[in-house]
């Protein structure tokens, strides 16, 4: 009996080692560069932990993680009706990390969740507050608001949006037509310009030509002699030089000589 006592105490210290071992391994607690552990003692918040080797209580605390990283999130494509009344599908993709752990564990149930439906609301909210070309022309804008509005309704759950960009805006296709059309339309505008634009210092030319070749009679006759020169480089067989009247003059008989 004293034998069988001996054994039955030894195994019950064994298991008492086992579950104090165990216990004891459950208590410590890793947590890498990029998370961080908040701890419960009790229900109540202690505070966050990490990153680095710490001991938890056990049955007393409880620790979550919470990731401290960047999350990079897709706003799901969103069906907006513009200010000028152009209805649109607008996405866009959305850069946040917790800053404050404490506050993203005990002020929201699911901060992830929750931001993506602040991101798809503002999203929402801002695009229809503006007309389709300031949308186009002015992204960068939107985007800062977009990256504004959404920080400072995040921002009490430890929540801090670093960049907001809008991805995709599709058109529907009778618009895309008429943005074809417009930007047509444009193009031949400044094509009809850039030719009389071209005319009017074309003509403002040879006005000024006009008045040399006036003061300077003999710069007509210099036109003419540059103007054969260039026609026989191209070896052709008949010539037409044009005689000024005024060499046909000096030939003329005078009213003098036929007196």
């Amino acid at each position: 009996m004293t034998g069988g006592s001996g054994l039955f105490l030894l195994a019950c210290l064994g298991v008492l080692g086992f579950v104090a071992l165990m216990v004891l391994l459950s208590s410590i607690k890793i947590v890498p560069e990029y998370e961080r552990g908040v701890i419960f003692r009790l229900g109540r918040l202690v505070g966050a932990r990490g990153p680095g080797l710490f001991f938890v209580v056990p049955v007393f605390e409880r620790m979550v993680r919470v990731d401290t990283r960047v999350i990079t999130m897709d706003v799901p494509a969103q069906e907006v009706i513009t200010l000028d009344n152009v209805t649109i599908k607008v996405n866009a993709v959305l850069y946040f990390q917790v800053i404050n752990p404490n506050w993203a564990v005990t002020k929201v149930m699911d901060y992830i969740r929750a931001t993506m439906q602040i991101a798809q609301t503002t999203l929402r909210s801002v695009v229809g507050q503006g007309e389709l070309d300031e949308l186009l022309a002015k992204r960068e804008v939107i985007n800062q608001k977009l990256q504004q509005i959404i920080d400072e309704q995040t921002e009490p759950w430890g929540i801090k949006v670093t960049i907001v960009e809008v991805k995709d805006v599709e058109l529907p296709q009778n618009m895309q037509r008429a943005m074809a059309k417009q930007a047509e339309a444009e193009r031949e505008k400044r094509a009809k310009l850039i030719h009389a634009e071209g005319e009017l210092q074309a003509s403002r030319a040879l006005a000024d030509a006009a008045a040399i070749i006036a003061s300077e009679p003999v710069t007509l006759q210099l036109r003419y002699l540059q103007t054969l020169t260039e026609i026989a480089v191209e070896k052709n067989s008949t010539i037409i030089f044009p005689l000024p009247i005024e060499t046909i003059k000096q030939f003329m008989p005078t009213e003098e000589k036929l007196r």
